[in-house]
């Protein structure tokens, strides 16, 4: 017994020893943890303030640390403006933002879109005209069912036949010119259904305006699906070979299109009704698409030199 007395002494401070090196080690341990943590945060970024240490002044109107100073005031609510001038404050910043723009274009887009579908109910396709039609019969032939507001025959590549588009001024001139399916036109009986598309309009600035201009439509056509390695002397060589001599020729093309178009005049009209048969033949690689012009080959300006 008293071997077993005499020894606790010496067993107790070890223990204590054991004890404290175990929560030195773990208080190490959890540094560590920390410092490691810590390490991998940014040092550069911005301090976070909470919103109750923020809010240390009860004159700035800050509800928080990263929210942004309101003051009615500042839209005209505090100086006696009253509604009114928080109102155009409201509809100054609406405009500044492009809000009332963006509605007017889309009440716009709304109105055209709207536009462009009554006149596509309002037209009708025919198809397999002879190429002895042109656009002033057909127009008297379907003038017995309405109104024609306008009339576009058109080449077809494909074909030596010809295609058109005619817009009424009603429904019901539209509706009254499918009964004309089915009448002789020329050698062939013509097609007529309902219209999927409207007529694209002709800029009236290129519209003949003198009794010459108009003259000069009818010894023009207007070509299309023209191959871009085509030049300007293969369009004129190529309808003075097959139709007659060509007075003045515009080849037009862009970097969007895969094709170009041109107009061609030739000095008689004769040769331009003899032009439309070429619709369909191979201009380089590609069938060109040969149709009556709207609008007459102006000559170009003479560009004054500038010093």
């Amino acid at each position: 017994m008293a071997a077993v007395a005499g020894g606790s002494p010496v067993a107790a401070p070890a223990e204590s020893a054991a004890v404290a090196a175990a929560k030195e080690a773990e208080y190490k341990t959890g540094v560590q943890k920390l410092v490691d943590l810590l390490s991998k945060l940014n040092p550069a970024a911005k301090e976070f303030i909470p919103s109750s240490a923020a809010v240390s002044s009860p004159s700035r109107k800050v509800l928080s640390a990263d929210a942004p100073v309101f003051d009615y005031c500042s839209i005209g609510g505090g100086n006696g403006g009253g509604k009114e001038s928080g109102a155009d404050a409201y509809q100054q910043r609406r405009r500044r933002n492009g809000y009332i723009s963006q509605g007017r274009r889309r009440i716009t887009d709304r109105a055209r879109h709207a536009d462009r579908e009554d006149s596509i109910r309002r037209t009708v396709y025919v198809s397999d005209i002879d190429h002895t039609v042109t656009e002033e019969r057909l127009a008297d032939i379907f003038a017995n069912c309405g109104q024609v507001v306008d009339c576009r025959i058109c080449g077809d590549p494909h074909s030596v036949l010809r295609f058109a588009f005619i817009e009424f001024g009603d429904e019901e001139g539209a509706r009254a010119a499918l009964n004309l399916g089915g009448t002789m036109l020329g050698f062939y009986p013509v097609r007529v259904l309902p219209s999927k598309t409207a007529i694209l309009p002709v800029n009236p600035k290129f519209l003949p305006r003198t009794e010459d201009e108009k003259e000069m439509v009818i010894r023009t056509v207007y070509c299309t699906n023209i191959d871009k390695k085509v030049t300007q002397l293969d369009v004129k060589n190529f309808f003075e070979e097959l139709c007659g001599e060509v007075s003045r020729l515009r080849l037009l093309g862009d970097n969007v299109h895969s094709t170009r178009i041109a107009f061609v005049e030739f000095v008689h009209a004769e040769c331009a009704i003899m032009a439309l048969n070429c619709s369909g033949m191979i201009l380089g690689t590609l069938p060109v698409r040969v149709s009556p012009s709207k609008t007459p080959v102006k000559p170009r300006l003479n560009r004054v030199a500038s010093n």
